[in-house]
């Protein structure tokens, strides 16, 4: 009986650790990210090209090409996507951004870290 109690005492604990390492995982960096501030693009001073930049901060690190032909946003690439991504919301500030020619955009609703975080990534590859 004894040791059945250590063992579940063991396990119990074991659980606990899991779950405060993944909730820290999970949230190291949110308010950092949340707060983070993206700043526009000269597009008229950047020759034609690909462009790639990177954001690192935790499970928001991202890595993008972006493409510039006539001081105009082409294309926008991920080659290295945060965690845990969401194909329909990064589509979504892509667009954007392309649209508005400018790292400028409104966030994605329910995604404001993970959007900033692209923002900052096509930002610090165009700021280069």
């Amino acid at each position: 009986m004894k040791r059945l109690i250590k063992i579940g005492l063991i396990i119990f604990t074991l659980g606990i650790l899991v779950v405060g390492g993944a909730f820290f995982y999970l949230t190291r960096g949110l308010e950092t990210g949340s707060s983070l501030e993206v700043g526009g693009v000269n597009l008229s001073a950047l020759n034609d090209g690909v462009y790639q930049g990177k954001y690192e901060a935790g499970r928001w690190s991202n890595e993008v090409k972006v493409t510039v032909k006539d001081h105009k946003i082409t294309k926008v690439d991920v080659v290295k996507d945060v965690t845990f991504p969401k194909p329909e919301w990064t589509k979504n500030v892509l667009n954007k951004v392309i649209e508005k020619q400018t790292t400028n955009v409104d966030i994605v609703s329910g995604a404001t870290v993970t959007s900033k975080a692209y923002l900052k990534a096509i930002e610090n590859a165009l700021n280069k």
